[in-house]
């Protein structure tokens, strides 16, 4: 068995202006010396964790945590909504990496990701392979459509109940907007008929025929599909009181498919109003937008991983993160190892997701430090 390492403080920590305004809190643990491991946290939006710390032998990594765009420490904070979030994307996560890469003069560093994590750990590893030592990543992400879908629309029969409350939860915004990219895509699939009708250009004509009524009556019954959109409006509402229903609605719907272990806990910062605004208000603007990847990019372009070894840690009943995204990267990431971890969820706190963890870490420092 591998538990976790002791509670170690930082030793060095600090503020580092990236660019728009935005300042991203940093900190360095364990050996000043040691093998440079960068870890990335979830969410989007979640903030580091000092529990991350522990991952790692401390006598033989400098281990490096920050708080990504308008969460956590860095600032400006998402839960202001002044914040500019057109300056948040993930392009602008990588560069803050490099950034901080320098500032810290590091010039190659291993990655660990947990979910969104993983996600932002690939992404860069295919940005900037050169730069990469190793990855280990957990509960396994890409954030392609179909992972989002799954998490707020494809999940949903499983947990009922919380799925009607967070429809409901939606149905303010609705009511208001039309759910604002629904009436958007109402619009242009409205356009794209009247365009399959080859009608004079510009001209405005009542849908007669009952295969347009068809196409027009698919828009009007889909509000599922923009669940999402709806919560983003929301959550970017004038109204304060708005918003905060939004943040709780948002994160009581995630807390289904979190509480199903007998074990499992929420974490004492869900229960931080300025915490929920800030992860809901930035889970939202990345999903609503697909993170700015093009779908399967980070699978498509995974050759690019090729020589970087890594381990992906997955557990059997992962439902945030289904094991199928991990078995399609495992098979196309040749020097990625996949660990299975039986009877395990989401949670690097599951049964024997530690333990595979901390394993990971642990061989990785006796190959790197070699």
């Amino acid at each position: 068995m591998n538990s976790l390492y002791p509670e170690t403080e930082p030793y060095d920590h600090g503020m580092l202006a990236v660019g728009d305004g935005n300042e991203i809190h940093w900190e360095s643990c364990g050996n000043p010396q040691g093998i440079p491991v960068l870890v990335l946290h979830g969410g989007p939006g979640s903030g580091s964790s000092a529990s991350a710390r522990r991952f790692f032998d401390p006598g033989r990594y400098r281990v490096i945590l920050f708080d990504q765009r308008g969460c956590g420490l860095s600032t400006p904070h998402a839960s202001d909504p002044q914040t500019d979030m057109s300056v948040n994307t993930t392009a602008h996560l990588l560069r803050d990496i490099e950034c901080l890469r320098k500032h810290l003069d590091v010039t190659n560093w291993l990655l660990f990701g947990i979910s969104w994590g993983c996600t932002l750990g690939l992404a860069y590893a295919e940005t900037h392979p050169g730069r990469v030592l190793a990855l280990v990543v957990a509960g396994v992400t890409t954030t392609r459509r179909s992972e989002i879908d799954w998490l707020y629309r494809d999940i949903a029969p499983l947990f009922p109940v919380q799925w009607e409350c967070f429809r409901r939860g939606a149905e303010q915004d609705s009511q208001r907007h039309i759910s604002g990219a629904w009436f958007d895509k109402l619009t242009m699939r409205g356009i794209a008929v009247l365009q399959k009708q080859d009608l004079p250009h510009g001209e405005l004509v009542e849908p007669r025929t009952q295969s347009m009524q068809a196409e027009f009556a698919k828009t009007t019954h889909e509000p599922d599909d923009d669940l999402i959109a709806s919560y983003h409006y929301l959550l970017n509402d004038a109204d304060p009181v708005i918003r905060l229903k939004a943040a709780r609605d948002w994160h009581a719907w995630e807390a289904a498919s979190i509480l199903v272990g007998p074990k499992a806990a929420l974490s004492p910062k869900w229960s931080d109003d300025r915490f929920i605004l800030a992860r809901a208000r930035i889970i939202t603007h990345y999903f609503h937008h697909n993170a700015w990847l093009e779908d399967r990019r980070l699978l498509n372009n995974a050759n690019r991983l090729k020589g970087i070894p890594g381990v992906m840690v997955q557990g059997r009943f992962d439902l945030e993160a289904p094991l199928v995204t991990a078995w399609e990267l495992s098979k196309v990431w040749p020097d990625g190892e996949l660990v299975i971890v039986p009877n395990a969820g989401h949670s690097p706190g599951s049964p024997g997701m530690t333990d595979a963890i901390v394993s990971a870490t642990d061989r990785l420092a006796r190959t790197l430090g070699s």
